[in-house]
């Protein structure tokens, strides 16, 4: 008789593959065809770091060096004698992890943004990704029919752990110039409780969103931060980009959670201050929630205990090395986090103007045809097509890889369902440009991403002529 080993799991779902993880899927052959007709392949899809900012050897040095400052702080004299800070990092700790890096960031980090920031508010994340699944987890745990308001477009990975639970919806929230149009944000939120579902945040990315390639204005942030508190719900502020900002320090815009943090529920990564790979995050709030019988607890303790059940002991080493990030090089305290900034900005500064000046000089004759925006923060920018007959679609990416080796990733799997369903072409007339990668380093990286820029317009045109 033949077992069946299949596991049958009627409950369970296929979920949809994200663009990027399809447009990922795809590349080798697409690859393989544009290389057998000689193309050179140029990058503009990829959301990733750039190898230039991410090359850790310095930080390696400077880890070691703070390691040893700490071990001469300790006054050991026995060379064989282990430090307590050592011993720390490789052993269990707690669920907010060792002490001295939330100290560390609250401090620096807070004084960034004019916020008090409590260290004991700090829960160390699995990068800002391991915190979106954090609060989803948080509000999901009850059973109730959830409705998660969010941007149209969005972040792929908001959407694909959104859609992971059975009873959540998600309801999108329409964007303009400077944010998200408030008419549609409130409706957004009374469509979703008129369908009977619990409304616990607006998930966005307002600085340098991604996929959007734009900031939020200030005024548009007080706009949402009124209408979420009129309407009782909590806003998460996903802030990958908030150090990668191309806007003078007078210009430049306060987090969220700088202007209401009682409001807000943030999202901290250290990916692209410091490096991609330890995946180091922390979430942040000051809010308070009300439970059974009108208890009012922190929202801290609550994601806390969440937090506990999902990983119960953070990584103390990895966490210790980014705090080597908290001080100079005599050991200080840092007062700003912006002069590490500053080191990946003139990377992502170059970068940033050889994609506007190359689409401008290729493209900027054609304005009734072509637009794109301009980010002041990020990685990204959005092209749009004018003419409603060119369909960004899957087969349109390829021939952009397969006939001029340029590698992009289209608009329209960002959305939202339902954003789709108020307009089945949403996003069908543009792509996401990305300006951050490249795969080699100096000016070899200046001269390969002017090529891929030059090689992106010549593609565009020939495409659309």
């Amino acid at each position: 008789m033949k077992t069946d080993h299949t596991l049958h799991a009627p409950a369970l779902a296929q979920q949809p593959v994200s663009v990027t993880r399809k447009m990922a899927a795809s590349l080798p052959e697409l690859r393989a065809v544009a290389e057998a007709k000689g193309l050179t392949i140029h990058h503009l899809g990829a959301g990733y770091p750039n190898p230039e900012v991410t090359d850790p050897r310095g930080f390696i040095a400077h880890e070691q060096a703070y390691f040893d400052h700490l071990r001469r702080q300790e006054g050991l004299n026995d060379p064989a004698a282990l430090p307590e800070f050592l011993r720390e990092s490789y052993a269990y700790t707690d669920t907010l992890g060792p002490v001295g890096p939330r100290e560390s960031f609250a401090a620096v980090y807070g004084n960034d943004w004019g916020v008090d920031m409590d260290p004991l508010r700090l829960i160390p994340t699995v990068g800002a990704t391991g915190g979106i699944s954090l609060v989803c987890s948080l509000f999901e745990r009850p059973g109730i029919p959830l409705g998660y308001i969010t941007d149209a477009p969005t972040y792929a990975g908001f959407l694909a752990r959104a859609k992971l639970c059975r009873h959540a919806e998600i309801y999108s929230v329409d964007l303009d110039s400077e944010g998200p149009d408030p008419a549609g944000f409130r409706d957004a939120i009374r469509r979703a409780r008129g369908d009977g579902r619990f409304v616990p945040f607006y998930y966005t990315v307002p600085d340098g969103h991604n996929p959007a390639g734009f900031s939020f204005s200030t005024e548009r942030r007080r706009t949402i931060l009124d209408i979420a508190a009129e309407e009782g719900i909590l806003i998460v502020e996903d802030a990958p980009y908030v150090y990668i900002s191309y806007s003078d320090a007078a210009q430049r815009p306060q987090p969220l959670f700088a202007m209401d943090p009682a409001r807000t529920i943030h999202l901290f990564t250290g990916s692209k201050i410091g490096l991609p790979g330890p995946r180091i995050g922390f979430i942040y709030t000051q809010a308070v929630a009300q439970i059974e019988a009108a208890e009012r607890v922190s929202l801290t303790d609550l994601l806390l205990t969440e937090a506990s059940a999902d990983i119960l002991f953070q990584n103390p080493q990895a966490l210790r090395s980014f705090e080597s990030l908290m001080v100079d090089e005599s050991f200080a305290r840092r007062e700003s986090l912006w002069p590490v900034a500053e080191g990946k900005l003139a990377v992502y500064r170059e970068n940033r103007a050889i994609l506007l000046d190359g689409l401008e000089a290729k493209l900027g004759d054609h304005p009734t045809r072509f637009r794109w925006t301009v980010p002041e923060a990020g990685f990204f920018s959005v092209f749009t097509f004018l003419d409603p007959d060119v369909v960004t679609d899957d087969d349109f990416v390829a021939r952009f890889v397969a006939e001029h080796g340029v590698v992009v990733i289209p608009m329209y799997d960002f959305y939202p369902p339902d954003a789709r369903q108020r307009d089945p072409k949403a996003g069908l007339d543009q792509l996401r440009l990305s300006f951050c990668f490249t795969e080699r380093v100096g000016r070899d990286r200046v001269s390969d991403l002017t090529a891929a820029v030059a090689a992106f317009g010549d593609a565009v045109l020939a495409m659309t002529s």
